[in-house]
């Protein structure tokens, strides 16, 4: 039987994100505590959000981040007027 995926979410709790980082919970938490990782507190247990995680990977490993390309949409000319 295939196991099944589920898409991470946005705000992780230490056995989501050390999953989705492929680290032990341990070692996430270690990293936490010591600021090594973006993570927050929520009461007295830490949580992570996936796209802090994104681009801390990225900086970690060397990537740039891409910057958003946006297009403007083209002005429509004035309609004619009817004769």
């Amino acid at each position: 039987m295939a196991q099944v995926q589920i898409a991470p979410r946005e705000v992780m709790d230490i056995r989501q994100a050390s999953e989705y980082l492929g680290i032990s919970g341990d070692t996430l938490y270690r990293y936490a505590s010591e600021g090594f990782i973006p993570a927050f507190k929520l009461g007295n247990r830490w949580r992570f959000k996936k796209t802090l995680l994104d681009a801390w990977m990225d900086e970690k490993s060397g990537v740039k981040p891409q910057v958003p390309v946006v297009v403007a949409p083209k002005e429509k000319k004035p309609a004619g007027r009817a004769r």
